[in-house]
């Protein structure tokens, strides 16, 4: 058995008014029964799948839904309460007690009336070379419904697609987005070295191979938002908040754009040249960092996680190995003699060792350091993996 690695392909649907207008009537109706079956869970104590099947499949076919519609309908209801689980076992929603958690335990979950909804092969079909998708809606069976996507997308589909795919909808637009079984690509078990990336708010990206992602257009772009969110935030009305949606969501897109091509840059030179990946660990730097009350806007929207996440999977599809290291000490560290002290750092941009006085950007410095790191991490790995001689 081949192993691979889930990816998802999303396309963007291009639907006529009428089909429009039957896919919105789609959403709210399954998201409408998906909140009754939700209040039916909740008041029997979150039952299985299975028992919640026989408690509310009749009554979702009775509201017009479909066989296969109606199964989906309970198993997102009984995923979405498997989550809420999880997080609350995990205290991502607060300690027991706490009013966070305490309302999330205290009343049905709630799904959005364009919340997405999973269509399988029975409801969904695909017709590649027309470029059209065919689809369950409460209106009929839709036909020939096209779509977008790139050439990389559509050869990913025809070839690895498999399982659920999602509606969704998004100002206004119809995506399907897709779930692919990709095979792996085998590791480089023997990288010639590695390339470190030193992570940053200044420069978002440093590699020690002399690549620098400037965050200077980023961080501009965030500043403007910022101000007109507060504009927005301060008028308070119905036609601002969603504004601000809507402008939060295109910031998103934005940072997730510029996170993808810096990940891809650095992805492609590691295979390119053979080399491993090294990436510091920077989990929870958010509560051990102490800014002044100016600079927490810039910390608290550094997507450094994102473009750790884009990295990671990048390198994975690519067979180039990745590891993390502790960032400790690696912008205080020579990288020429190893002297380490706080005074080395000049100032952001500069590095000046007190021992053998080499100069470099400071971000330059950290990044070999961090590749020094990674080659120690990989090979006492590997080490680690060799059987003790009896």
């Amino acid at each position: 058995m081949i192993s691979g690695m889930k990816r998802v392909t999303q396309v963007k649907l291009l639907p006529s008014p009428e089909q429009t207008a039957a896919l919105e009537c789609t959403l709210r109706t399954v998201n409408d029964a998906a909140n009754w079956v939700s209040g039916v869970a909740f008041e029997r104590g979150v039952p299985r799948e299975y028992e919640l099947r026989k408690h509310a499949y009749a009554a979702l076919k009775a509201r017009g839904l479909g066989a296969q519609a109606a199964q989906h309908v309970i198993k997102k209801t009984r995923d979405a309460y498997t989550a809420l689980k999880a997080n609350l076992r995990a205290g991502n929603l607060g300690k027991p007690g706490s009013k966070r958690r305490i309302k999330a335990e205290s009343k049905p979950i709630v799904f959005r009336p364009n919340a997405a909804q999973p269509y399988d092969d029975r409801c969904l079909s695909w017709q590649y070379d027309a470029g059209t998708v065919s689809i369950w809606s409460t209106a009929g069976r839709l036909k020939n419904i096209r779509f977008a996507c790139s050439a990389d997308a559509l050869k990913t589909l025809r070839e690895h697609r498999q399982g659920e795919s999602d509606l969704i909808e998004r100002d206004g637009a119809f995506y399907l987005v897709a779930t692919c079984d990709v095979p792996d690509i085998p590791l480089n078990e023997n990288p010639d070295g590695f390339i470190g990336v030193d992570l940053g708010i200044v420069n978002i990206a440093t590699t020690s191979t002399g690549y620098r992602a400037a965050g200077r257009g980023l961080n501009r772009h965030r500043k403007r938002q910022l101000g007109l969110r507060k504009k927005l935030q301060a008028k308070g009305t119905k036609s601002a908040n969603r504004l601000l949606k809507k402008r939060s969501r295109k910031e998103q897109r934005h940072t997730a754009n510029v996170n993808h091509i810096i990940s891809k840059t650095i992805v492609t030179t590691a295979e390119r040249t053979g080399a491993g990946i090294a990436l510091e660990d920077l989990t929870g730097i958010r509560s051990r960092v102490r800014l002044r009350k100016d600079q927490r806007a810039q910390l608290h929207s550094w997507s450094f996680h994102q473009l750790a996440a884009f990295v990671e999977y990048k390198a994975k599809r690519a067979g180039v190995p990745l590891v993390y290291v502790d960032p400790a000490y690696t912008s205080q560290q020579c990288s020429e003699c190893g002297h380490i002290e706080r005074k080395n750092r000049v100032d952001q941009a500069t590095f000046a060792c007190r021992n053998c006085g080499l100069t470099m950007h400071a971000d330059d410095n950290a990044s070999h350091n961090i590749a020094r790191k990674g080659e120690t991490v990989w090979i006492a790995g590997r080490e680690s993996r060799v059987p003790v001689t009896p």
